[in-house]
């Protein structure tokens, strides 16, 4: 079923990176192409320092364009960051369906219901996730921004506390989406619920959700060292045999697959951590709310007879 659900944005993604590996392969078929290494000998006692003065003068070989410009391929690339952010919401809507017991009596139409029921809550989705990412996603840029520069000792530190407070702040707003898909929970409710989720087990959650993030980023890494190995040893091949196109998109499209995939594990044992939280913190509400309703009453008055 998920499969299914998932394919129009399987196919979306494999189209968006489409472009970056052509230009890739691009490359490649020109390096292979013949003729274009030549091997030259000069014999030694041709050599003239007039020579040489012309070598260097020559002008250095024009690049080739590449057929799709960088922007272009940059643009997609964070269209891709978008669909791979509404594979949760997609996931996660799926999953409540199954759970409520709801299921059309197709395949597709069960397709066409869970996208409608992910499209009422679109825009909360895309809100909850902004307010959960901002300061990640800013500490992230300021990282990439000061790479490579000479940075002091006090800029230095307050980027390191940066990232140790935005990965505090990434565990703690974790459930903020689920909060949102399975207790309706909007905006800055659904934060304060993760929040509360946390609180008392912080460590221990935050323990599960590092292993889930290790676990998503280290297959999500193997499928792109995996996607540019093949791509280094098919890019020769597809020129040759005029199949360059179709060989990268089908590539790409298994390297997204398994990324969707690894990705909807993640999310459903997630879910689960999720629903033992809130579990936990209905059946707490409910010993504090019997020890209190169970509280010494005080002692009646003595009346004289």
């Amino acid at each position: 079923m998920l499969a299914i659900v998932l394919a129009p944005l399987l196919l979306a993604a494999a189209l968006c990176l489409l472009p970056e590996a052509l230009n890739l392969q691009h490359r490649l078929a020109t390096n292979f192409a013949p003729g274009s290494q030549n091997i030259s000998y000069t014999s030694p006692i041709s050599y003239t320092p007039a020579d040489s003065a012309d070598a260097t003068a020559k002008p250095p070989p024009l690049q080739e364009p590449q057929p799709y410009a960088p922007w272009v391929f940059n643009v997609l690339n964070q269209l891709v960051g978008l669909l791979a952010s509404l594979v949760t919401l997609i996931v996660l809507s799926s999953l409540k369906r199954t759970q409520a017991g709801l299921r059309e009596p197709s395949i597709v139409g069960e397709a066409i219901a869970v996208y409608r029921d992910a499209s009422k809550l679109l825009l909360g989705f895309i809100w909850v996730t902004f307010l959960q990412f901002v300061l990640p996603d800013t500490t992230s840029f300021l990282v990439g921004l000061s790479s490579g520069s000479a940075l002091n000792v006090l800029i230095y530190f307050g980027l390191l506390l940066m990232i140790v407070v935005s990965a505090l702040v990434y565990a703690w707003l974790y459930f903020s989406q689920y909060a949102l898909i399975f207790d309706g929970k909007r905006s800055f409710h659904a934060l304060l619920f993760s929040r509360d989720l946390m609180r008392k087990r912080f460590f221990k959650v935050a323990t599960r959700i590092a292993v889930f993030v290790a676990f998503w980023w280290g297959y999500t890494s193997l499928a792109g060292v995996a996607f540019f190995v093949v791509s280094r040893l098919l890019g020769p091949v597809g020129a040759v045999t005029g199949f360059l196109s179709t060989t990268i998109f089908l590539v790409d499209l298994c390297v997204i697959a398994v990324n969707f995939a690894i990705a909807s594990l993640v999310i459903a044992a997630s879910l689960r951590l999720y629903q033992d939280l809130r579990e936990r913190q209905v059946a707490e509400r409910g010993d504090s709310a019997a020890q209190a309703a169970m509280q010494v009453t005080a002692q009646l008055p003595q009346v004289a007879l």
